[in-house]
């Protein structure tokens, strides 16, 4: 297999493991563990593994000219962007998550043309226009119609803030993958998450019962460190170093089909006209973003 189909395989591995991560991020949420609890725990869980994954390779130092970029990904890419999803998700439903998500390929061309200077053509322009306006009737038209979840309006634009964050983030790491192993990035990336949440994240992890926590909602937490973000994050970084940023959020496609298929089959959520109609737009307007033109690997 070449590096490009490697590459390909990786994000479908991830889109996988990221489709059934919904459902199972709102479980463990679900009088578990709260989010910003339930983040920094990740963020610990995943960051020891990557350490330890750190000695394995060449040791690397950091340029001094990269540190503020690298502490900018770990900002974007190892704590804003979770502690604004798992704070969304916790308020709205893995279907209308997974959808607002969709916004990703979306912002990175938008943030791309801003940070990067591409060009933005006409078509593209009316893409990301389209899918901004559905993610926007999903987070206004949901709290109206009393969809399932505390504040599901608040919670699916925590999830869009979740999404432009993300979009920064691989913008950000994109130059730092030619010049560093991956997990010489992401360990240090991660150290920078911890400090970053430990403000928000401290009370609520220490309140987290252990003891009488149930064994399916420990392993589902279990799932999130190990495969939601050790093994998603290492693939991603060793994907981007192939693929564009924009070809790597284009992924983020599938994951509202698995999300949809995996949340309904246990009972979890429902399907409606507003995310439907929702979908149809924002599909819409990354299809007019990211396959207008030919682009980069």
């Amino acid at each position: 297999m070449t590096a490009r189909n490697v590459a390909i395989f990786y994000m479908l591995v991830i889109s996988l493991v990221h489709g059934v991560t919904y459902t199972i991020a709102k479980d463990v949420m679900n009088g578990y563990v709260q989010p910003s609890g339930f983040i920094l725990i990740r963020i610990i869980g995943a960051g020891i593994l990557f350490w330890l994954m750190g000695y394995t390779v060449p040791k690397e130092k950091i340029d001094r000219s990269d540190i503020p970029r690298l502490i900018l990904a770990g900002l974007f890419g190892a704590s804003l962007n979770m502690l604004f999803f798992y704070k969304g998700l916790n308020l709205t439903t893995p279907i209308s998550a997974s959808v607002i998500m969709v916004n990703a390929p979306i912002l990175v061309m938008f943030l791309s043309a801003i940070l990067l200077r591409e060009k933005l053509v006409l078509r593209k322009v009316i893409g990301i226009v389209i899918g901004v306006t559905g993610a926007g009737v999903l987070i206004i038209m949901s709290k109206k119609a009393g969809q399932l979840g505390t504040n599901p309006g608040l919670g699916n634009f925590y999830v869009f803030l979740n999404a432009f964050f993300y979009g920064l983030y691989l913008i950000i790491v994109k130059k730092l993958m030619h010049k560093y192993n991956p997990f010489t990035l992401i360990k240090w990336m991660y150290l920078v998450g911890f400090f970053c949440l430990l403000p928000f994240g401290w009370e609520e992890a220490l309140a987290i019962q252990w003891s009488t926590m149930p064994l399916s909602i420990a392993l589902k937490v279990a799932f999130i460190i190990l495969f939601t973000t050790f093994l998603n994050y290492s693939l991603v970084l060793k994907s981007i170093k192939v693929l564009s940023p924009t070809t790597v959020s284009v992924f983020i496609y599938l994951q509202p089909l698995l999300a949809t298929v995996f949340s309904i089959s246990v009972g979890k959520d429902s399907l409606d006209w507003i995310k439907i109609v929702s979908a149809i737009l924002i599909f819409t307007g990354v299809y007019l973003v990211s396959f207008g033109t030919k682009k980069a690997a």
